[in-house]
C-alpha cells in the first residue's frame, strides 16, 4: 500500500492536469526497454511492478534487485499502450536510476568491508518523504537497514545527552517504557563516555567520530568487560577510509555517504 501510494503520487508530480502529447496522440499497442548506459547494481523492480500493475503493463524483466549489470544490458522489456508508456517513461527510469544509483554505491562500500565481516549499515540521512524508497535500495546494494525512524530503536545523541543528569537513573526508566524489543543505542565521543554508556545499560554503543586507536581501545574494552553490546563506528566513513575501520573490530559501520553521495548512473528507455 505504502509503495502503491508512493507510485501514485510520484506520477502525479509528473503528468499534473495530463500529458500534452497524449491529448493529440492516438492510443497503439508498443514495446519499449530500459537498457544500461553504464555499470552499476540494479534496484527498483518492486516499485516499477507496483506501477505496471496500476497502469496495466506487461513487464518481462532481465535483471533483478540485487543483481549487476553492465553497460549495453537490455533490463527490462515493457509492454503496453503508448499512452501510458511514454507518459511513465520519466517516472519509470526516474525510481530505477535513483535506487540502483544509491545500490551501486552501497555496493561498492560492501565490497570494501566483505573480508571483515563488518556489517554496513545506512542513516537517518535521507531526502525528505524518500526514506523507505532510499533504504530499500540500500538493502539492494548489500546493506543493512540501521533504524527507520525515532519509534524502533531509542539513540541517544549528544544532544540528548545534554538534557540527562543521571544517564544510570534514565536508563532504568527507559527499560520500563520503552517497548520491551527495542534497543537503546548511545552516542559516545570518548572513552569516558563509552565506559559510561555500558555501565548504564546500553544495547549498542557508537563510537563517533573517533580515530582508529580510540575505537580500538573502545574495542578492547568492550570485549573485557561487556562483550554482549555491540559496537558500531560512524563519521567520515568513505570508501577510502571504511577499510581500515572495518579492521578495528567493531560489529557495524554506519554511513550516510552510500545514500547522499550516490551520483547518478546512466539508464535509457527506447521504443521498438
Amino acid at each position: 500500500m505504502l509503495k502503491e501510494k508512493f507510485v501514485r503520487a510520484l506520477v502525479n508530480e509528473d503528468i499534473g492536469r495530463g500529458d500534452l502529447f497524449s491529448r493529440i496522440s492516438e492510443s497503439r499497442e508498443i514495446r519499449a526497454y530500459i537498457i544500461a548506459k553504464s555499470d552499476g547494481v540494479f534496484a527498483g523492480r518492486e516499485y516499477v511492478e507496483t506501477l505496471a500493475k496500476i497502469y496495466d503493463l506487461a513487464l518481462s524483466w532481465d535483471i533483478h534487485d540485487g543483481a549487476s549489470f553492465k553497460k549495453g544490458h537490455k533490463l527490462l522489456m515493457i509492454s503496453g499502450d503508448s499512452k501510458n508508456i511514454l507518459s511513465l517513461e520519466r517516472s519509470i527510469l526516474d525510481m530505477v536510476l535513483h535506487a540502483s544509483s544509491i545500490a551501486t554505491l552501497t555496493a561498492q562500500y560492501v565490497e570494501a568491508v566483505k573480508e571483515s565481516g563488518v556489517k554496513l549499515l545506512d542513516t537517518r540521512k535521507t531526502r525528505p518523504l524518500l526514506r523507505e524508497f532510499e533504504k530499500y535500495a540500500v538493502r539492494c546494494g548489500g546493506g543493512l537497514n540501521h533504524r527507520m525512524g525515532l519509534d524502533d530503536c531509542l539513540m541517544l545523541k549528544d544532544t540528548h545527552l545534554k538534557t540527562i543528569d543521571n544517564l544510570d537513573l534514565f536508563m532504568q526508566e527507559v527499560r520500563q517504557k520503552i517497548p520491551f524489543t527495542s534497543k537503546v543505542e548511545i552516542e559516545c565521543e570518548s572513552m569516558e563516555m563509552v565506559q559510561k554508556a555500558m555501565h548504564a545499560g546500553a544495547d549498542i554503543v557508537m563510537c563517533d567520530n573517533m580515530s582508529l586507536e580510540e575505537t580500538k581501545e573502545v574495542v578492547a574494552y568492550r570485549n573485557a568487560n561487556y562483550p554482549h553490546i555491540l559496537l558500531e563506528a560512524s563519521g567520515n566513513v568513505t570508501l577510502e577510509t571504511i577499510g581500515a575501520i572495518a579492521q578495528t573490530g567493531v560489529d557495524a559501520i554506519s554511513s550516510g555517504s552510500i545514500v547522499h553521495q550516490a551520483n547518478w548512473i546512466d539508464l535509457s528507455m527506447k521504443v521498438l
